[in-house]
């Protein structure tokens, strides 16, 4: 097996179905396991849909009971849906797995591809996916006319900015100028071979996060490449620019098994 193949499974008017990528993603497993396919690239986007990573917390999921679909990633709750470009990396890797170094590869493809649309954005320390930074904290305009020393967010650890106000809401972490995720990544290794992948916000209506904690996280938000750009961006205009970079980082890298420290014998 050689080379990178991308399935483009469906878009638009032909958004998949969830359940439909998963079952199609645990196929394509299976082959490229028993080494029958190449490493495959399923792009898609889905109808609009909550899924939660092993790792999410009840008090992360929507208040009014909306239906999550629990799946065997890593990560927390995120949404998927109209206007976000979801890549399903399905690729083998040697072992021990480097999930770390797996990772790192879709950031940088992701921040290629945002940069030549224009845009700059980066990794931060300790929350995988790719973000646009804010403003420091002292140049952030006051939230609700108060002052900065006074966001709840700073003291309290269980704050939820879905009872307190549109302010406070993760879709408007652009307007008080605050780090905003722009791509997410959730994985699976199962014997060897990649899972699930990325979500790339390019145009959606990411008032959807608002009903959720996402990525369990509090104290940013989500961004989309027309918002940050203030522009339209179609998935079918990102579709190609991403399969490219992929491409590029995927077929160029050459991924190393992990090393494993071994105490030496006494």
């Amino acid at each position: 097996m050689s080379g990178l193949r991308f399935v483009r499974m469906g878009f638009g008017p032909d958004a998949v179905a969830y359940q439909e990528a998963w079952d199609e993603q645990r196929r394509v497993h299976a082959a490229r396991f028993a080494d029958e396919i190449d490493d495959t690239v399923l792009l898609l986007e889905h109808p609009p849909v909550y899924t939660a990573g092993r790792r999410t917390a009840d008090s992360e999921r929507p208040l009014d009971g909306t239906p999550v679909i629990d799946v065997d990633r890593g990560g927390k709750i995120t949404w998927h849906g109209p206007g976000q470009l979801v890549g399903y990396p399905i690729q083998k890797l040697p072992r021990p797995v480097d999930v770390v170094a797996h990772v790192r590869r879709l950031e940088e493809a992701l921040i290629r591809t945002c940069a030549e649309f224009g845009l700059e954005t980066t990794r931060i320390e300790g929350r995988s996916g790719v973000w646009v930074l804010g403003d420091p904290v002292e140049r952030r305009p006051a939230l609700g006319g108060l002052s900065l020393d006074f966001d709840p967010r700073l003291t309290d650890d269980e704050f939820d900015a879905r009872l307190n106000g549109p302010e406070y809401a993760p879709s408007n972490a652009g307007q008080r100028r605050e780090d905003r995720k722009i791509a997410a990544i959730g994985i699976r290794v199962a014997k060897g071979v990649t899972m699930h992948g990325f979500a790339l916000n390019v145009n959606p209506d990411n008032q959807w996060f608002d009903r959720i904690i996402p990525c369990g996280i509090r104290d940013a938000g989500v961004a989309s490449l027309a918002s940050e750009l203030g522009r339209d961006v179609t998935v079918e205009e990102a579709a190609p620019v991403v399969e490219r970079h992929l491409r590029d980082v995927l077929e160029h890298a050459e991924p190393k098994p992990r090393e494993i420290e071994r105490t030496p014998a006494a």
